[in-house]
Parts: structure tokens; sequence; C-alpha cells
């Protein structure tokens, strides 16, 4: 949807700007986290919303925050960025119409269409809220006032009630508490969700009296007010109650994690031609990218905005969090990878752990419990056993042999491995860093590497010596059993 780009009641291009409300603690979610801070789909509820709201507006989101603000703030930010929000402080939490009360000083000489949200509404899609603002700034050929949000439900219990005239037109909301049992039989509710001009909101919000014993002011009263005084209020009813419901309690967040994994891999596998074996255990988050003819095996995490290419085989028990994964890469059992990089043709597993920028070029390949974090392995080579690669860069066309560990830290600070092109690394070798093999190099098993290692030369003991000269670019007339240290100085 393009921001920004509904028309006003006067016909004209006027500013949308959108408000979420995010202040509450949310007291049936028992729990000392503010409800808009539980996570859905790996996210929290309040970032779900405010990526909805800046895909309809260019202009910053106002948020108004009370419980754990500076909490939420962080939230926000990491969504919508240092600027892409604007926060109000609800400074007692005195109901909803209180709380957007509070962003008159930056709102009531906006001359803006506002759009009011709750914060612990994830689902709601911006085409919905496009067309509340539609019909918003369309009704009756000039506009409304204020137009609100309704469904319908088999059991409206508990809810606010759309009351209606004679001729169908708005009338007033009643609450569950305050209505009649003629009005209790309506089905229609208001779901929280809200268009107002703010040329006649804040008078209006100045008319409305505390509703009961804590001295709470609810934005639901606005809509009657604007009515009596004839005002022009519109009801957009809608015909999706889930998309426009609010999470309360932690069933409905179980609940509604389903609901959005559900609807994540209905998408993938109708749009995107992605096979998955089995969706009632499979968890793939709403930003993941999935390419066509890739199968996805049961029991599989992925999360975050995780890329993964073509013809790829994601098999059982993996977890897969933030990462690139190439086209052509088969992942076997129970891999684990995170912030990390796979390109084309790779292989992984059973049981490997890739973290913290961890990067596979093309073709190469890690096994067996062999874990890489912040290290590059290069094309075409293989780490397939037991192995250990941390801050290490190791060049094309290199093996590294099982029970590898590259010795990365002295105690004060983390120290690099450099590994070259087609180097042997025997089994059971410990790379003491800061080292370096140079290309073709070769390491004999248990061997003990503390100092670099030049071309083309078999080094094997502890401290790791030079047994051998593989080629003549090692020098031929270096001696033998020379310590490694002594070999660099002679080559140098």
């Amino acid at each position: 949807m393009e921001k920004n780009s509904h028309s006003s009641p006067q016909g004209t291009t006027a500013p949308l700007d959108v408000m979420i409300l995010a202040a509450g603690l949310g007291t049936r979610m028992r729990s000392e986290k503010a409800k808009v801070l539980h996570h859905l789909s790996g996210r929290p509820l309040i970032a779900h919303v405010c990526r909805t709201a800046a895909a309809l507006s260019s202009r910053p989101i106002y948020i108004v925050v009370g419980h754990q603000a500076e909490e939420v703030k962080a939230a926000v930010h990491e969504e919508l960025g240092a600027e892409g929000a604007v926060f109000i402080t609800q400074e007692v939490q005195r109901g909803t119409g209180d709380a957007v009360m509070a962003a008159r000083a930056a709102l009531a000489d906006a001359g803006s269409t506002l759009l009011v949200l709750s914060g612990d509404v994830p689902l709601v899609r911006a085409e919905t809220l496009g067309a509340l603002i539609h019909q918003h700034r369309t009704h009756r050929g000039r506009g409304a006032a204020c137009t609100l949000l309704s469904v319908r439900l088999d059991d409206p219990t508990g809810y606010g009630r759309v009351v209606r005239d004679t001729e169908g037109r708005f009338e007033r909301i009643v609450e569950q508490r305050d209505a009649t049992p003629e009005e209790r039989l309506i089905n229609e509710i208001n779901a929280g969700i809200y268009c107002f001009e703010t040329r006649t909101l804040f008078p209006a919000l100045e008319r409305v009296q505390p509703a009961n014993a804590q001295g709470e002011y609810y934005l639901t009263d606005v809509p009657g007010i604007m009515r009596s005084e004839g005002e022009d209020v519109s009801v957009y009813l809608h015909t999706d109650a889930r998309e426009v419901s609010g999470i309360n309690t932690r069933v409905e967040l179980a609940e509604f994690e389903r609901l959005l994994r559900n609807r994540t891999l209905r998408r993938l596998m109708l749009d995107s031609g992605v096979t998955i074996i089995d969706p009632s255990h499979t968890y793939i988050s709403p930003e993941t990218q999935i390419g066509r003819d890739t199968i996805i095996y049961p029991d599989t995490h992925i999360e975050g905005r995780t890329v993964i290419g073509e013809n790829c085989e994601i098999r059982s028990g993996s977890r897969i969090t933030d990462s690139r994964i190439g086209s052509g890469v088969q992942i076997k059992d129970h891999c684990v990878i995170l912030d990390s990089d796979v390109a084309d043709n790779c292989a992984l597993g059973p049981f490997a752990h890739l973290r913290m920028n961890a990067r596979l070029e093309e073709s190469a390949a890690v096994g067996n419990f062999v874990e890489m974090k912040k290290s590059r392995l290069g094309r075409q080579s293989k780490a397939m056993h037991l192995t250990y690669l941390g801050d290490a860069t190791i060049g094309d066309r290199t093996n590294i042999g099982a029970g590898t560990v590259t010795c990365n830290f002295d105690g004060v600070k983390k120290n690099p491995t450099v590994i070259e092109d087609e180097v042997k690394i025997g089994s059971d070798t410990m790379l003491v860093a800061p080292v370096r093999v140079h290309r073709r190099a070769v390491t004999a098993a248990g061997s003990v590497v503390t100092r670099d290692v030049p071309p083309a030369t078999l080094v094997a003991g502890v401290p790791a010596v030079v047994k051998k000269h593989l080629e003549d670019e090692a020098g031929p007339n270096t001696p033998k059993n020379q310590t490694v240290e002594e070999v660099s100085e002679t080559t140098t």
C-alpha cells in the first residue's frame, strides 16, 4: 500500500497521523511485563502493530507509553528506528480517553486524520486499516468526524455493543455493564480501532466524564458525544473478527501464535512453492522468505528475517534464526544456524552449529558436531567431524580433520587463526592463535601449532616442527626438525 495516499473529506491529500496506545500493564496476562512487550512469533506485540502503522504513513508514529515506558520505547525504536516514533507519556493510566488526551499538545492543531490503534492487536492488516481510512474520508461525500471499526460476534459477551438507530446509522457504544437486556442481544461490537479528525476529537474528549470509581476516561464515549452534537460518525463493519482482536491472556497469545504461523505456512506453500511436510509441527516467522522447491521437514524452527533460497532441504530438529541460506543447500538434522550466511550448494550437519556471523562459501561443508563462531570456511572446504572453528578464516579447498580446535582465547582477548587454500589439518590439531597456516601446508594428527606454518610443509609434534617439505615453494634447503618459528625465520 502506498503511504499517505488516502483522500481527505475535502478531496485533497491530508496528513495521516497514527497513534498506538501502549501505556497499560495488561493485568490478565498475570505478568510483571507490560502486555505489549510479550512476544508473538519472536517479536513484541507492539512491534507488529508498529510495522503495520508504518506501512500507512511516512510521518512519525505517536506512541502513548506509561507502564515500563523505557522498555516499550526500546522495542519501538528497534522496529521503527530512532526517528520513526514520537512518544507521549501518560503519567497515570486513567483509561483510553486520557491516553489520547495526553497527545493534545502535539496533535490538537495538526489538522490531520488520526488513526488510533491498540498495541495489542498484532494481526490487523494495513489493507483493512486503509479501507477504514477511505470510508472515513469519503463518508457521505464529505467525510466523517469519527469512524469506528466494528465486527459481529456469535458471543459478544463482555464487549461494548454498537447501537444503531432505526435507519442503521451509528447512535452510541454501550458497554456490557450498562446495556439493557435488548442491547445485550446486539452482536455488533466495537473493535477499539478508530479514525478521528483532530479538529473535532479533542473538544469531544474534554466532555468525556470518568466512567468508574478509578476515575478512568474512556475513548468509547467520544463517538457518542460527537453524534449527539450533530457530527457524522461512520461505522466500518469488518468481516474478520480475529484479525482485529486484541490479546489479553496467555491463552489468547498462544492461539494467535498458531493463527499467525498457519497464515505464514499457507502463504509459503501457496505463493512461494515451498513443501512443508507437516505444518502442524513446523514453526516459521512471518518475516522469513523461502524459495521455490525447498523442502521443510517436521520440527523445524525458522525465525526472524531469515532468507532461504531454492531447492534446499531443511531436515528435522533444525533451528535457523536471522540467517541467509543460499540455493541447493542441504541442512541435515538438528543444526543450529544463528546470524550466519551459507552460500549455494553447501551441506551442514547433522548437529552443526553456526553463530555470530559464521560464513560458508559455495560448496563448503560442515558435519557432525562442528561449531563455527565468527569464522569463514572457503569454497569446497570441509570440516566434517567434532571441530571448533572460532575467529578463523579458512581458504578454499581446505580440509579440517576431526577434533581440530582453533584455540582463540588466551585468557585476555580473542585471537584470529588464518588457514590458507589447499591446507590439510590433521585430526586433533590444536591451532593456538594468533597463528597462520600457509597454502598447501599439512599438520599431522595431534599437532599443537603455536607458530605460523610455512607453505607446503608437513608439521607434527608438540609444539609442531617441520618434518617434511612438500613443494619447492617451501624452500628446498630448509633443514628438517626445526621449530616452526625457526623455519619461518629461514624462509622469510
